[in-house]
């Protein structure tokens, strides 16, 4: 019966239809990695708003004391060490290779942005506190730091936008993966808030780290740390800028003050 023309025509055309289409392995791999990475951002960012809003005050890490300091410490270093090691040329290539398979390097973008969320949910998600409380703003003090906060992570949205909000967030590489191309990365950026200072996304971020209500010794240690790793971290940034855009840079950056803008009055042309 099987040798009959006309069933084994038949039973090519349902393993025709059962047979996945051409690329579906790659659409499935890259909608996967867009869903988990974006969902590890949305989280992360999430965990960090609330987390530094009460101070570090409140989380749901429970290491006893005097052990919970180095371990608050260990998750403090964890984010700028692996987020810097990863944008060295050593670090690249093992980025490239977390994903199995051959779309690895497409991926890598995304694997980077997957990676710091997780890192950033950790951190906040993790953090034992201390219990002690130094202050919290009450009244028109507590709303119009509320305030604060607010504007300074909208300006960290802000200057992310002006930077290239498809890497900022992982989805250059999942979407170059599933146009089947290779990930093209946005130009030098310039316009924007990177017109008044070089790192907007370093500054906005470690604005959001002292515009808080409350103020507990957790605070302060993150806010130390991560404000010296905004104002150092970007040096290595510039190198690699230096090196990809070369004298176009060094316009830039003879132009452009590194963190602090330079409010200069305007000459009159016909001086």
């Amino acid at each position: 019966m099987l040798t009959d023309p006309r069933i084994q025509g038949l039973l090519r055309l349902i393993l025709a239809a059962l047979r996945p289409p051409p690329g579906a392995g790659r659409i499935a791999l890259a909608l996967a990695m867009g869903a988990l990475t974006h969902l590890a951002f949305a989280a992360g960012v999430l965990a960090m708003i609330t987390a530094m809003f009460f101070g570090m005050s409140e989380s749901w890490g429970r290491v006893p004391q005097p052990w919970a300091w180095g371990v608050n410490a260990l998750l403090i270093v964890q984010f700028p060490l692996a987020h810097s090691l990863f944008l060295t040329r050593p670090g690249g290539r093992l980025l490239a290779r977390l994903v199995p398979g051959p779309h690895g390097a497409t991926l890598a973008t995304t694997t980077y942005a997957l990676i710091a969320s997780l890192q950033l949910l950790a951190l906040f998600a993790l953090w034992t506190p201390s219990g002690i409380i130094w202050w919290r703003a009450e009244g028109l003090a507590f709303w119009g730091i509320c305030a604060a906060y607010a504007a300074a992570w909208l300006l960290l949205l802000k200057a992310s936008f002006d930077a290239g909000a498809e890497v900022q967030s992982g989805a250059l590489g999942w979407m170059s993966l599933m146009a089947r191309k290779a990930p093209r990365f946005p130009d030098m950026p310039t316009l924007g808030l990177f017109r008044v200072i070089r790192q907007p996304i370093y500054v906005a971020f470690a604005l959001t780290l002292w515009a808080v209500p409350v103020w507990t010794p957790d605070q302060l240690l993150l806010a130390t740390s991560y404000t010296a790793y905004c104002l150092l971290a970007p040096r290595l940034k510039e190198r690699r800028f230096a090196a990809r855009y070369g004298p176009r840079f060094a316009r830039y950056r003879a132009q452009v003050p590194y963190a602090f803008p330079a409010f200069k009055r305007k000459q009159d042309d016909a001086q």
